[in-house]
């Protein structure tokens, strides 16, 4: 028999497909040493009271209380990890000032390593209490800085992609804040790359090096070829912002004559591994080329209000079979939460709608959708779902509502889409670590 590191027995919820959430009542999830979902035992199966009770006998059991359901943990697409202290800051303002006047003097401020210390070590453990077990992470353009983010998700137990911002267009990036030449930013994205790898030997966490290109007018020609040839040589996902903004796209086609999406693809920057931030622009030709190159979009619905200039059309992208999940633009979004993200996907849609583009609305099943499969498929990363053979990255929510509103199942869960705050987030697993409690000094058993 497997020895089990943790037997969760509750009812979940988990996507079966883009259109449709299940619920699945009393079960046992059985989670082995490797933080591998070994087996989903039903009620009604021979031996779900034999595990049971050799779990209890082990001290492994954890029941998910009556009114709390089990969910996989979310996957958070894009985050500006430096943005963190000025989150919900000068959104009212133009892209252009924002950047210049609010976000790069800050990113530039962590260079200071133990000012990064304190902030990273604040975000990831927000991150983890809002549910999100994997993120995408952004860095800023120092290398240190970026060592420390990755070691603090090593030891809160973050599931991290991580990329060291590449920034070196002198026309488009302040004196004090950019990679000094193309050869600096690779040289640098090199030494990341190797120097995280190596962190990740000797720590055993889940840490992954990202080809970071900030966008298309923060890079010299140079750098996004030598970028892209970098992600080529060490097999490496990517992450840029592609479409964002008006400005954005048109900007590709006075200095390229190209589109954005046609720029990425020509420097190697379009590629299975890549995934790509907001896509406000794309037209449905980028969503082929898209398509083609099987690139992955991070939908970011409360930072695309702001600075998008329009909403994001998921459902043409599902009907391009391109990979979407969601993404919180930490800090073009205010919140580090990927609930908040799901509603306002789900609001923003029926605006789209409402201005006369057909079959544009997103329901709860497929916000929740992005939020766990979607971005887990973008990043190649077996997770978000209850199944076996999928990561144990899962978290105990509350209905808060339990007793006052409907039990049934369909109800219980647009309740949990639509309500869940960071309160009502009792425990989140990584793998089958207990990474977030808030349940008191029982750690929940």
């Amino acid at each position: 028999m497997i020895t089990y590191q943790l037997v969760i027995e509750g009812s979940y919820f988990s996507s079966a497909s883009f259109d449709k959430a299940d619920f699945t009542p009393e079960s046992l999830i059985c989670v082995d040493q490797s933080g591998i979902i070994d087996r989903v035992i039903s009620v009604s199966e021979n031996d779900y009271q034999t595990v049971k009770q050799a779990a209890i006998d082990n001290d492994i059991l954890k029941k998910v209380p009556s009114g709390s359901y089990l969910l996989p943990g979310f996957t958070d697409l894009h985050i500006h990890a430096p943005q963190w202290p000025q989150a919900g800051l000068a959104l009212d303002k133009p892209l252009n000032e924002w950047l210049n006047t609010y976000t790069f003097p800050l990113e530039a401020k962590f260079k200071d390593l133990n000012y990064a210390k304190k902030f990273y070590q604040s975000l990831i453990k927000e991150l983890l209490a809002n549910g999100t077990t994997t993120g995408l992470f952004f860095g800023s353009v120092d290398t240190n800085a970026n060592l420390v983010l990755a070691k603090i998700c090593a030891k809160l137990g973050q599931r991290a992609f991580i990329g060291k911002v590449a920034m070196d267009n002198h026309d488009q990036t302040p004196d004090y804040y950019r990679d000094e030449t193309s050869q600096a930013a690779l040289s640098e994205t090199e030494s990341f790359i190797t120097q995280l790898q190596k962190l990740q030997q000797e720590t055993g966490a889940d840490l992954t090096p990202v080809i970071t290109p900030r966008f298309v007018p923060s890079c010299t020609d140079e750098t996004l070829q030598g970028l892209g040839d970098l992600a080529q040589k060490y097999n490496l996902p990517i992450q840029s912002h592609c479409s964002e903004s008006i400005w954005e796209d048109q900007y590709a086609i006075d200095r390229f004559n190209l589109r954005d999406a046609e720029v990425l693809a020509k420097f190697g920057l379009l590629t299975d591994k890549a995934v790509m931030a907001h896509g406000t622009q794309l037209s449905d030709s980028d969503l082929e080329l898209f398509e083609q190159k099987q690139t992955a979009i991070a939908h970011c619905p409360i930072s695309n209000a702001y600075f998008g200039n329009s909403v994001m059309r998921v459902q043409a992208a599902q009907q391009h079979h391109v990979k979407v999940g969601l993404g919180t633009d930490i800090s073009g979004g205010f919140s580090p939460s990927i609930y908040r993200n799901m509603q306002q996907a789900i609001m923003s849609s029926q605006m789209l709608q409402d201005s006369g583009q057909a079959n544009t609305r997103l329901s709860a099943s497929n916000a929740f959708y992005l939020a766990t499969v979607g971005g887990a498929k973008a990043l190649h990363i077996k997770s978000g779902q209850i199944k076996a053979g999928f990561k144990a990255d899962l978290q105990i929510v509350q209905d808060q509502y339990f007793e006052l509103s409907s039990n049934q199942a369909s109800e219980i869960f647009e309740r949990l889409v639509y309500h869940t705050n960071k309160e009502n987030i009792k425990q989140v697993y990584v793998a089958g670590k207990l990474v977030h409690n808030n349940q008191g000094e029982n750690n929940g058993k």
